[in-house]
């Protein structure tokens, strides 16, 4: 019964709020375009059921083929620093650079790079800016952890660096590298949905464009739901990403 109770919490606090909001603003007559009721912001679910799914998947796949590039490039790059301290030193400020610039700055940039007839192309640019680094420094991280043990052993041996690497490091990063995938998806959508609003066109009709629209014509019940589809399709990716780093994680234990 306990564990019922706990998986049964979040939803009924969730019902709890919604209920108080719902009354709220019944009461109080506040404006529709101001903040509609939860019963408008499920109709327009209902209503707008297809276009809305279709406006996720724009900005999943966008994340997606974003978080392939990054995660290729990151460990193609954590790779190759780590056959070298130095080249490690020179490489980490320039990430940690891209990590800290905000999307919405150099998103007008990149469209300008990208041509302003591809946007598409900016906001998956910019997603594999965004998922990165997480990648990068848990590959980095993780290649640095090897057993100080296994390293003299493979010192005593006389293994190359690149035995190294590959032989133990690279074994060594795995729970460091799920870790990683899992915090970059999820900038990867950020990102996706922040190049959108960066390109501030229909060129892209992902959810971020859906908000875009509906606030241009007021219309705050159809923001709200493509709010709603966004968070759910983050809860989902997230459960699914944590499900396979348990995975990921019981295979490398058990290995």
């Amino acid at each position: 019964m306990s564990k019922v109770a706990d998986a049964l919490a979040p939803f009924a606090l969730i019902a709890l709020l919604l209920a108080v909001w719902e009354a709220a603003v019944r009461i109080t007559g506040v404006p529709a375009y101001f903040l509609p009721a939860p019963s408008a912001v499920a109709v327009a679910l209902a209503t707008d059921t297809g276009s809305l799914i279709q406006a996720a998947w724009n900005t999943l796949s966008v994340a997606l083929i974003a978080l392939v590039i990054a995660s290729l490039t990151a460990q193609l790059i954590a790779l190759i620093v780590g056959l070298s301290p130095f080249l490690e030193r020179a490489v980490r400020p320039l990430a940690s650079t891209l990590q800290v610039t905000p999307v919405v700055a150099i998103a007008p940039l990149v469209l300008i790079w990208a041509g302003i007839d591809h946007p598409e192309r900016a906001i998956v640019a910019l997603a594999v800016l965004v998922a990165f680094f997480p990648i990068f420094s848990g590959a980095v991280t993780g290649l640095k952890a090897a057993d100080p043990d296994l390293e003299r052993l493979f010192d005593l041996y006389g293994a190359s660096r690149i035995q190294r690497v590959l032989r133990l490091r690279l074994p060594s990063a795995v729970p460091f590298l799920l870790e990683g995938h899992k915090v970059g998806a999820g900038l990867a959508v950020i990102g996706a949905v922040v190049a959108e609003f960066g390109a501030g066109s229909g060129g892209v009709r992902g959810l971020a464009w859906r908000i875009l629209d509906a606030g241009n014509k007021l219309q705050t019940a159809r923001m709200i739901a493509a709010l709603v589809v966004l968070g759910l399709m983050g809860v989902v990716l997230h459960a699914l990403l944590d499900r396979l780093e348990r995975v990921g994680l019981a295979w490398w234990r058990g290995r």
